[in-house]
């Protein structure tokens, strides 16, 4: 799936979600504009922060640096600006436990440094930057400020968007299987990065000791959880926010509503996403497009 088609997928979902969400109703809360504005200067400031260091570091993997960590400020803010409402408050812990997480894996692997602004860059960037037309630097500038920068940050923003139809509602048993049902992907998230995280370190290990690999000599975990699925983390990385909005559904009665278009688009940027990581990985390891073939990208498949 290239840019081209995945931005004409964006659009086209977001013009159907409107269409439809206003059909079965709005939510109230995102007309608020007054008593949101809190939330939207922070959105705003981040936008620009992350576009200036990275055009001034080079370093494109800005909003990588605090993609665990927005979600966060915003939940908090919104429990904040109505009230400390119990469910919202329900949800802002599980949004907290959700980027903890995320931020150790991310800062384990090199994600973090002493000078903020530095550390690792994912390399599907410069993949990206050596591709015909995006090594003109007109255009990777505005890529860098309308997708990378502005689109990314607002994707984060819209995932916590569901919280905007909990504002006035009492913490109910559904909300609670759904909390449990959270907490069960956060933990099999966890696992499939810890199997990938121990896999690779094995890896390594055992190259730079110019030890016999055997099991490793693939280069790509294909064990555990990873047996199953090409994607688990990234499959339990959607779900959680698919949860997130069932909250919203569990609470209105409404299956689709303006609030369903974080979780949406987070779906649509995974599998493009995905699809570009694994045009690398199949040129990287001979055996990954066999793996591909028999094992699903992020369900398993049955037959």
């Amino acid at each position: 799936m290239n840019l081209l088609k995945t931005a004409t997928i964006l659009l086209i979902s977001l013009l159907a979600i409107s269409v439809g969400s206003v059909y079965l109703g709005n939510i109230p809360n995102l007309l608020d504009y007054e008593l949101l504005a809190p939330v939207f200067k922070v959105f705003f400031a981040v936008v620009i922060v992350c576009f200036v260091l990275g055009e001034v570091t080079r370093n494109t993997s800005q909003v990588d640096k605090i993609w665990s960590i927005t979600p966060i400020i915003y939940a908090w803010q919104i429990a904040y600006l109505y009230n400390w409402n119990a469910k919202l408050v329900l949800v802002s812990v599980l949004i907290t436990v959700w980027g903890a997480r995320l931020t150790y894996n991310f800062g384990r692997r090199g994600g973090y440094s002493l000078k903020f602004w530095s550390g690792e860059e994912d390399y599907r960037w410069a993949v990206l930057r050596s591709k015909p037309g995006f090594s003109n630097p007109i255009v990777w500038f505005v890529f860098d400020l309308f997708f990378i920068c502005f689109y990314q940050n607002a994707l984060l923003l819209l995932l916590v968007f569901p919280m905007l139809t909990l504002t006035a509602s009492t913490i109910k048993p559904v909300d609670i299987i759904l909390s449990i049902i959270f907490l069960l992907l956060i933990f099999t998230e966890y696992t499939a990065d810890q199997q990938q995280f121990d896999f690779q370190t094995e890896k390594y290990r055992r190259i730079n000791n110019k030890l016999p690999l055997k099991e490793y000599e693939s280069g790509f975990i294909q064990t555990g959880l990873w047996k199953y699925s090409r994607h688990p983390n990234y499959a339990c990385e959607q779900s959680v926010w698919v949860v997130i909005y069932l909250f919203s559904w569990a609470e209105t009665g409404k299956m689709m509503n303006q609030t369903i278009v974080g979780a949406f688009l987070l779906i649509i940027l995974f599998r493009s996403s995905s699809e570009m990581s694994e045009s690398i990985t199949v040129k990287k390891y001979s055996g990954y497009a066999k793996y591909q073939k028999t094992v699903g990208r992020f369900l398993p498949k049955l037959f």
